[in-house]
């Protein structure tokens, strides 16, 4: 019946809304404020907070969207079948699907080896070897792969601890960092420019992205269309505040200067003039914790994606075929690619890629929300603002990447263009299954 929900294949309805938000919380708050603030204080300095503020809201627009979609279409799949159901090509909805699986994979292995530096970092201050970073990316990357092979129930309550620690963290070092921020730091002496601010808001919207993750937990709730935009709102929200309140209590005791020389540490060293040695070492745990929960919730959605891919044979069925529990041989293939690309590959400049990727993909979710506004029951204005918002940041974000050097866009272009031609192939596969 037009206007009502497919109903959803699985028997298994055991994630509550805080369940699906903890999904959500845990995927965005681990590469974002540790890998990113750093570099977005480099672009923008004192009004990083400002930047943070800024993703936060297309975020908001963008994860309306995302519920209104996963209300309707509850499934595994999450965004690849809103592309599915909601563009006019097979073939451009594969691409746009391969796509969001290419970006899933370099989204692991540069939080991965985040997790690895500040493992490094913590555990290792003095050393000089080159292969305990990578070390650290891979186990971790093996063990949480292993959580989520095991059961949907185990990677639930997995982030709801890692998140209710983590915040604790974060909070117990925004609390002390908000007696002793100096004014004068939260100054704004001179305004970035619109390229430069567009730019940044983009690697801060990077941080938001995980949100996405929730819609491929939506076929797993017992009532979806009731529990998932309240949990997009509860984990975008409570998202947005932490990032806010983090930035101006690290900009306002730690000049942006200072702060952007630490890259992927940054919250760690700024922890220094604030809680000490202690606090340094405390909120390093934390960091382990934080980007732990983001690479267990990224995981999670991966792994539903390629099933749902096998499904409609955008992959090889092998994708889906299971090997252990919840394990498919896709899994173990995905889990090898991320290990060889968080070991192997600097991914520095491949972070600029995923962000410019993720925009694309998300900006695709705008186009599927506003095709489909009547069935999902969406709001045309507010569908249409975020749609307008995104594309000027995507259009900003893109520029600056230009303006640095086209190595980054060449990139960007040669994985849509191989997306394009896997795309096809699977097309063509299809047809002939087809006969």
């Amino acid at each position: 019946m037009m206007g009502e929900p497919p109903v959803s294949a699985s028997k298994n309805k055991s994630l509550s809304i805080f369940n699906v938000a903890a999904l959500g919380i845990g995927a965005m708050v681990g590469a974002g404020i540790f890998a990113l603030l750093g570099q977005a204080a480099l672009l923008v300095h004192s009004a990083t907070w400002l930047s943070f503020a800024a993703g936060g809201v297309i975020a908001l627009f963008s994860g309306y969207a995302y519920s209104c979609l996963g209300a309707f279409y509850p499934s595994r799949g999450g965004i690849i079948d809103f592309f599915r159901h909601g563009l006019p090509s097979t073939t451009l909805a594969n691409m746009l699907s391969l796509l969001y699986l290419v970006t899933l994979a370099l989204t692991i292995a540069m939080v991965a080896r985040a997790f690895g530096a500040y493992a490094l970092q913590l555990f290792h201050e003095h050393s000089t070897s080159n292969g305990l970073q990578e070390a650290y990316a891979g186990g971790i990357i093996l063990v949480l792969a292993l959580v989520n092979m095991a059961s949907s129930n185990a990677v639930g309550r997995t982030e709801l601890v890692l998140v209710a620690i983590k915040l604790g963290i974060l909070l117990v070092l925004i609390a002390a960092g908000l007696m002793t921020i100096k004014p004068q730091l939260l100054q704004i002496h001179q305004a970035p420019s619109t390229n430069e601010f567009l730019s940044s808001v983009g690697m801060t919207f990077f941080a938001y992205a995980g949100f996405g993750m929730m819609a491929n937990a939506s076929d797993k709730v017992a009532n979806p269309r009731r529990t998932m935009p309240r949990a997009f709102m509860i984990a975008i929200c409570l998202t947005i505040m932490l990032y806010i309140l983090l930035s101006l209590v690290l900009l306002g005791n730690v000049s942006a200067a200072d702060l952007a020389k630490y890259a992927d540490t940054a919250v760690a060293q700024a922890a220094y003039p604030i809680l000490g040695r202690l606090g340094f070492t405390v909120v390093s745990i934390g960091a382990l914790l934080a980007t732990a929960s983001a690479i267990n919730a990224t995981l999670f959605s991966a792994f539903n994606i390629m099933y749902s891919m096998g499904d409609n044979k955008t992959l090889p069925a092998l994708f889906k075929q299971t090997l252990w529990h919840q394990a498919t041989y896709g899994n173990v293939l995905a889990v090898l690619a991320v290990l060889i690309l968080a070991i192997a590959l600097n991914l520095n400049s491949l972070a600029n890629v995923a962000s410019a990727t993720f925009l694309i993909c998300y900006l695709a979710v705008f186009v599927v929300a506003w095709r489909l506004r009547h069935k999902i029951n969406a709001s045309p204005v507010l569908v249409l603002l975020g749609m307008i918002l995104m594309l000027l940041v995507f259009i900003g974000f893109m520029s600056s990447l230009l303006i640095q050097g086209a190595k980054e866009v060449a990139i960007v272009v040669g994985a849509l263009l191989g997306c394009w031609l896997l795309a096809l192939n699977a097309k063509r596969q299809q047809r002939l299954s087809g006969r």
